[in-house]
């Protein structure tokens, strides 16, 4: 039960929170670019690869809008990021960080996407304090990202990052003032706040941009007022199912799709059983596996897909069930 308080509570903070894209609707309710969108491609880095809100967007989404019969692909891959930027030493030396640019004309080219949702900047200040040639590196990513999107006449919607928390890992956290940073930068959130805030100015000159960082700052902030021990996340990177709800409402929430507070989010978030729910994330680990495998990457220890042709048959018969559910 306190859980669920929790989890309502945080949901109840949004109630003024984002306000849905300024587009027109149809009758489905969905921005029109969503609404005839036959696929649409999340990338990101390891909390999209972990893709509990991208499952959490699907499922919503086929709920509310079971007439909808596009296709969504997760392809996050884990330590990515969109500026080219790897601190030395990244995974023990083992290999650096893989750069998103290094795979997205492959991405764009093979799954030929009508929409691309793109979630980065948790890994691109390198967990270091504020530093203007980092933040350069990744505004310059974050641009190029924005550009091929365009030029492969797909429309890309950006989701700022995450939050990080250091009070479930202060003592793996390293304060200001230093000259190496061989563990995280004890302030990194700070570091977000001026990347997120960056891109949301972007909209200014027509980016879509959805502000899940301030939603998860605020609704940290709300309820460490009752409990000062809780988070999102126990390494103070990942979040966890509850703040992965948080992430999928406030993209839900700018799709004209706000989720009901008593019943979809909680029930998805609690009931790791719920069918719909099982059924989407079965088919999103098999085809975001085989998709990874088709468009190649820099990244050592993913798993191998199956070849895309029998994944996509078997990706088939889960959407059966899927329909049938609908």
């Amino acid at each position: 039960m306190r859980v669920l308080f929790f989890l309502a509570t945080a949901l109840a903070t949004f109630a003024a929170e984002p306000k849905p894209l300024p587009v027109v609707q149809n009758e489905r309710g969905l921005p029109a670019v969503l609404a005839s969108a036959k696929r649409i491609v999340f990338l990101g880095d390891s909390i999209t690869y972990g893709g509990t809100y991208v499952d959490f967007v699907e499922t919503v989404l086929r709920t509310r809008v079971p007439g909808w019969n596009g296709e969504i692909i997760a392809l996050g891959l884990s330590s990515e990021t969109v500026s080219g930027l790897s601190e030395v030493g990244h995974a023990g030396g083992k290999f650096p960080r893989p750069d998103l640019h290094e795979r997205l004309a492959r991405i764009l080219a093979q799954t030929q996407p009508d929409v691309v949702v793109a979630c980065y900047g948790m890994n691109d200040g390198i967990y270091f304090p504020l530093a203007e040639e980092r933040f350069a590196k990744f505004r310059d990513g974050m641009t190029r990202l924005q550009a091929a999107v365009v030029a492969a006449r797909a429309t890309i919607i950006h989701v700022t990052p995450p939050i990080f928390d250091p009070v479930p890992i202060a003592a793996k956290t390293l304060p200001a003032g230093l000259d190496a940073y061989p563990k995280p930068f004890a302030g990194y959130n700070d570091v977000l706040d001026h990347y997120s805030a960056w891109l949301v100015a972007q909209r200014a000159t027509g980016w879509d941009v959805i502000d899940a960082h301030r939603l998860l700052a605020i609704t940290l902030a709300h309820l460490r007022r009752t409990d000062p021990t809780f988070t999102f996340s126990k390494d103070g990177v990942h979040p966890d199912n509850f703040g992965h709800a948080v992430i999928a409402r406030a993209i839900l929430t700018a799709w004209g799709l706000r989720p009901d507070d008593q019943e979809l989010l909680v029930h998805l978030t609690t009931n790791a059983d719920a069918p719909l729910l099982k059924l989407v994330r079965e088919r999103r680990k098999l085809m975001m596996a085989a998709w990874l495998t088709a468009t190649g990457h820099q990244r050592p220890g993913v798993p191998t897909g199956l070849p895309l042709a029998e994944a996509q048959l078997k990706g088939a018969a889960i959407g059966e069930k899927i329909r049938e559910l609908r």
